[in-house]
């Protein structure tokens, strides 16, 4: 599996996610490395919620930012 770089995934998060909070919890979990539990703190939103965004949202960033490399080839 291809490991994409910080810029890369914050582009793609910055381009494709439409809400801020949704953004600035995708970038915290992806760049930051923040866990579920601090990010729900952090939010004040259950783990559950927090999970859902990011496993809705996770494979869709990979697949913009794979899209995007492919054209630039």
């Amino acid at each position: 599996m291809k490991e994409y770089t910080n810029s890369e995934i914050q582009k793609a998060i910055d381009e494709f996610i439409h809400s801020e909070r949704n953004r600035q919890i995708l970038k915290r979990r992806f760049i930051d490395g923040k866990t579920y539990e601090g990010l729900a703190e952090e939010y004040d939103m259950s783990v559950a919620q927090i999970k859902r965004i990011i496993y809705k949202y996770g494979d869709y960033i990979i697949l913009k930012i794979s899209e995007e490399g492919g054209k630039e080839r």
